[in-house]
């Protein structure tokens, strides 16, 4: 287990707070700080590091990876374009874009959607090509709305990935379903094939 670099990904807003809860709540290792409050949004915690500013210190060979070595953190799709060489296992979520936007929306106000949903999926599909390419990268892709729809299910898929340490039956108690907030009915494209 401390031979790998454990990450949370995905898009914003595609559920990476939720997997980090899950993880902790089933008793895998994570790391966050209290540099982002709980909010309206997020009511059971961001569980990000530095504010979720760890891409501007990937993005110049500063954040300490090795310090992390054996703990899940949080690094949203981007960052990933600037994981140093190591030892990773990524866990990815994927969120139906629409449902993504919705909640950005609530968030932040009005986006400009034509603009950003193809913005969205380039970036979804670019990093998840990466990830493949990437000798040093072992991943998961995981959905959000099958999370919520059968979280027993994909909880011991993610188990399964991890070599069965988790405590599924607590990491289940995590998953909410009246967070689920921005449902859009009959769309399933979530900007990726995933398995």
């Amino acid at each position: 287990m401390e031979e790998y670099n454990y990450i949370v990904s995905g898009l914003e807003r595609s559920g990476t707070s939720m997997m980090m809860q899950i993880l902790y709540m089933g008793g895998f290792p994570v790391a966050f700080d209290k540099s982002r409050k709980p909010d309206v949004h997020n009511p059971k915690g961001y569980f990000e590091l530095e504010g979720g500013k760890i891409i501007n210190r990937l993005m110049d060979g500063t954040f300490p990876m090795e310090k992390y070595r054996g703990k899940f953190i949080k690094i949203t799709a981007y960052g990933l374009k600037f994981l140093p060489e190591g030892k990773y296992k990524i866990v990815y979520m994927t969120r139906n874009l629409d449902e993504i936007m919705d909640s950005m929306e609530k968030m932040s106000g009005p986006i400009d959607r034509e603009t950003e949903k193809p913005l969205l999926d380039k970036l979804n599909r670019y990093i998840i090509k990466l990830m493949e390419r990437r000798d040093d990268i072992d991943y998961i892709i995981v959905k959000y709305n099958e999370v919520i729809k059968n979280p027993r299910k994909e909880i011991e898929r993610v188990n399964e990935f991890l070599g069965g340490i988790l405590d599924v039956d607590s990491a289940v108690k995590a998953v909410d379903p009246k967070l689920y907030r921005n449902v859009r009915e009959g769309i399933n494209r979530e900007g990726a094939k995933n398995e």
